[in-house]
């Protein structure tokens, strides 16, 4: 065993090359007028923090391979807990908090958590509901009161004490699990995806091998989990003063102001995040002259979007467009340049989304669309370039299975005669063209498949969405007289409803002009659609598929 292998083994290495350098900043709450005020730890405070937490938690019984459900809000306690928990050798399982009552009751129960460590609210929800009562045997609490008993987090820090030459890391293999984090259940039940050391330690190289990220630059992350890359990366981490699972609502004035007070180099936003952002940056003219890279992902980044976010950086700055998920990131990547300048026409002409080459060294295969379990590779059926099938992949990043969801293992996973490591089948469709570059045609879940073609989502959609009355589009199947019907949902601009019957007839004609779109001729408009928690990107469809159904006879 190895105590390198453990990914929160560069903490102590960097907190002994640049003790006194920032590590993380983040909002106290207090300020006015778009200003927020921060505190910090250097990298020294946050190894020696780390270190007497990981310390303690191996005092009451929290360490190595104890699944640990952590519920604290952004801030120093959670960097802190985390990097403590993975130099105890402890997983800590992350579940998005927006995901609602029911669902995290039921991530829960899967997970098995033998601790929790939350704010009160987190312990007193899990009291009232009965989160993870079969499982949790220990408790902490950070911050407040107490009255279910446990520990406070400021008893397991002084449990750790200083430690006396003991750093607290423990050794750890590659292959050992170091987290769980939960889909966002976006397009189904959230799944733990079970990550281990190595996963996490090849994301970390994978991203400034793709991006060129040097130490000592700047990051503002609006998803707090992209946070956790960033000591590893030697970038200072400013956490944004934002409710982090209502990206599309972020008051731009804070990001403006954060990203010009620290001298931001790296932003990683949602695309709705970025769309508020850059209609905010559009209508003042602001320039945003640190700031060289940005970072998207979620769901595809509309390039008007990226058009009004370049408007505000500087000329060689980009926007970068990872493509990939929970279970296997970074797959591909794509930046505005190539966006702007080629796919953006092909996209409008109904090509799909253009998501880049392969980030070496993964490997991408598109193979026939199945909805069955795929056993070996020896099964598989690659598809020619340019046919569109369900894309999958295997790489260093690509995760091995979900924690206690063996049947989602099996049809997400293709295993390799002889070998470990698997191939992931991302949930996706799409196709390489012959330059290599991958091609996202939508999730093969929402393909609609009538008596006589099968319509893919995206292709369709893009179509639809260069009309400038339009927002955003989606397609759904339903059912009409016992047959599978395409409709269009629409979301328009604003003010761009005022004429319904006209727009509805312009989209028609618009039909007409694609053979990828010519069979939709049913138009539903819509007030708003339904998003995911994480990102607030990507379209509830199977919620717009009930209300389509309840509309259209």
């Amino acid at each position: 065993m190895s105590v390198e292998a453990n990914i929160a083994a560069f903490l102590p290495r960097a907190a002994e090359e640049r003790p006194d350098a920032p590590a993380i900043y983040c909002p106290t709450g207090k300020g006015g007028a778009g200003k927020s005020a921060y505190h910090h730890y250097t990298y020294a405070q946050l190894n020696a923090e780390s270190d007497a937490i990981a310390r303690g938690m191996r005092a009451i019984g929290i360490g190595r391979g104890a699944r640990t459900a952590l519920m604290v809000r952004p801030g120093l306690d959670l960097f802190a807990l985390t990097f403590g928990l993975f130099k105890a050798g402890a997983v800590p399982v992350f579940i998005d908090p927006g995901i609602g009552v029911s669902r995290m009751g039921r991530c829960l129960a899967e997970s098995e958590p033998e601790a929790f460590v939350g704010i009160p609210q987190a312990h007193r929800a899990r009291l009232l509901l009965g989160w993870g009562r079969a499982s949790i045997r220990t408790t902490v609490t950070v911050g407040g009161f107490r009255l279910w008993g446990g520990y406070s987090l400021n008893r397991v820090k002084a449990l750790g004490g200083d430690g006396k030459g003991d750093t607290g890391l423990e050794e750890t293999r590659p292959e050992d699990d170091a987290a769980i984090l939960f889909t966002s259940g976006s397009t189904g039940a959230p799944k733990g995806v079970v990550y281990q050391h190595r996963h996490f330690s090849a994301q970390v190289e994978l991203i400034r091998g793709a991006y060129g990220i040097e130490p000592g630059e700047v990051d503002l992350p609006t998803f707090p989990l992209f946070a956790l890359f960033d000591p590893a990366l030697g970038m200072i981490t400013v956490i944004p003063d934002m409710d982090p699972t209502r990206p599309a609502q972020v008051d731009p004035r804070k990001l403006t102001t954060a990203i010009e007070e620290f001298g931001v180099t790296n932003m990683f936003g949602s695309p709705a995040l970025l769309n508020t952002l850059g209609r905010y940056g559009e209508g003042r003219k602001i320039h945003l002259s640190s700031l060289k890279r940005v970072i998207s992902a979620g769901a595809p980044v509309p390039a008007e979007v990226m058009e009004r976010v370049l408007a505000m950086l500087p000329e060689d700055a980009r926007v970068v467009t990872p493509y990939g998920a929970t279970e296997c990131l970074p797959v591909s990547s794509i930046s505005s340049h190539e966006v702007l300048g080629e796919t953006r026409s092909m996209t409008g002409r109904g090509a799909g989304v253009c998501v880049g080459r392969p980030v070496a060294p993964n490997e991408v295969t598109v193979i026939e669309i199945s909805d069955e379990v795929i056993e070996t590779w020896d099964d598989v059926e690659p598809v020619a370039d340019g046919t569109i099938g369900e894309i999958v992949v295997r790489g260093p990043t690509t995760t091995q299975r979900y924690y206690n969801r063996d049947e989602a293992t099996r049809l997400a996973k293709i295993t390799h005669p002889g070998e470990e490591r698997v191939s992931h089948r991302m949930g996706d469709v799409g196709y390489l063209d012959d330059e290599g570059r991958l091609w996202f045609c939508g999730r093969k879940a929402h393909r609609v498949v009538t008596p006589t073609e099968t319509l893919f989502t995206v292709p369709c959609e893009m179509v639809f969405n260069t009309h400038p009355r339009v927002f955003r589009t989606a397609l759904v199947g339903v059912e009409v007289a016992g047959r599978i019907t395409p409709v269009l949902c629409v979301e328009t601009e604003e003010g761009g409803a005022a004429d319904w019957k006209t727009l509805e007839a312009e989209l028609r004609d618009l039909a007409l002009e694609h053979v990828h779109s010519r069979a939709v001729q049913r138009f539903l408009r819509h007030p708003g659609f339904p998003v995911d928690i994480r990102h607030n990107a990507k379209i509830g469809r199977e919620e717009l598929q009930v209300w389509a159904g309840a509309r259209v006879r």
